[in-house]
This record gives C-alpha cells, structure tokens and sequence, in this order.
C-alpha cells in the first residue's frame, strides 16, 4: 500500500506533500531531519493522508497535491487545520 500525505510544521504552519510505503518510518525521518526539503522546518505533525492500491496513483495524487488546483483544494478539506 502507498499513501500520500501532507505534514504541517509545527512551528512554521509550512506543509509538505509527499508519498511513501510506509508513512511511520517517512515521519520519523521528517522529523530526525534526514529529508534535506524538510530539515528547516522540523518537527512535523501528520494532518492527512490518503491510501492507494496503486503506486502510480499514488505518484498522480501527489503530483496534482502540489499544484495550484490540488493545493487549493486541499486547503478546502483541511480549513479547521491550516492556516489562512
């Protein structure tokens, strides 16, 4: 199983959007800063995520996550989470 999900930085309210197999061990190297885009801006907290069957829809999910349509429709079902 693969999941895309999208963390907020604790401190920086930034968010990040990305994919893995295994969404524990991938938080765990967010937050012990062994992700060079993610390292400035620990620690992170898990706010969503979505599971696929698929590795290629998860790829496809993620890519339309970091677009401009994906990111605005992302913040519409998060709105109680992310900052405006």
């Amino acid at each position: 199983m693969y999941c895309v999900y999208v963390l907020q930085s604790v401190k920086f309210k930034k968010l990040y959007i990305g994919f893995t197999s295994n969404i524990i061990n991938r938080l765990k190297e967010h937050n012990n800063g062994l992700s060079q885009a993610t390292k400035p801006y620990i620690p992170y907290s898990l706010i969503f995520y979505e599971a696929f069957i698929n590795i290629k829809d998860a790829k496809n999910r993620e890519k339309y996550l970091k677009t401009g349509w994906g990111v605005r429709s992302l913040k519409k079902m998060l709105c109680n989470f992310i900052p405006t």
